[in-house]
């Protein structure tokens, strides 16, 4: 097994939505991920944070509170084949927008990355979104509801 990964999301919720990245690849179904991505030697937590959110949707961001973490072992998930070496610690911000998302201006895009959207916290149940927990975790209100650590999840 490959050593554990941390990597850092941010949640950024406004007026009732949730900023995600549509991911499209291998011509399969599309899905949506928090942005944000793995931390380097050397980094803060935040400062991954403020890094990631600048390369994949060319936006800064004020990192807030941890309110979220959750494991991912891939080889107990629905994608164990392709994962199998996984072994993914993911710890989840609340942030604000410092700049809005801007395309243009990202530098990380080569992973499927198709687009940043904003996705109602209504429509989030139905959404193909990973962390799956996030249909569960994030309340209607935009609510983190505990509690914060997750576990081996998907």
């Amino acid at each position: 097994m490959e050593a554990i990964r941390n990597s850092v999301k941010a949640i950024i919720i406004q007026d009732g939505k949730i900023l995600l990245e549509r991911i499209e690849k291998g011509g399969g179904a599309p899905f949506y991920i928090l942005p944000g991505g793995g931390q380097q030697s050397g980094e803060t937590f935040l400062q991954t944070l403020r890094r990631e959110c600048q390369e994949e949707m060319g936006a800064e961001v004020y990192p807030g509170e941890l309110v979220l973490i959750r494991e991912y072992i891939g080889r107990n998930h629905e994608f164990a084949l392709q994962d199998a070496e996984v072994h993914q610690i993911e710890y989840m911000f609340l942030a604000e927008l410092r700049t809005p998302p801007n395309q243009a201006r990202a530098t990380e895009t080569d992973y499927g990355q198709a687009a940043v959207e904003w996705i109602s916290l209504r429509d989030l149940p139905e959404t193909n979104v990973y962390p799956r927990i996030l249909k569960t975790a994030v309340g209607l209100t935009g609510k983190i509801l505990p509690p914060v650590y997750r576990g081996d999840t998907n």
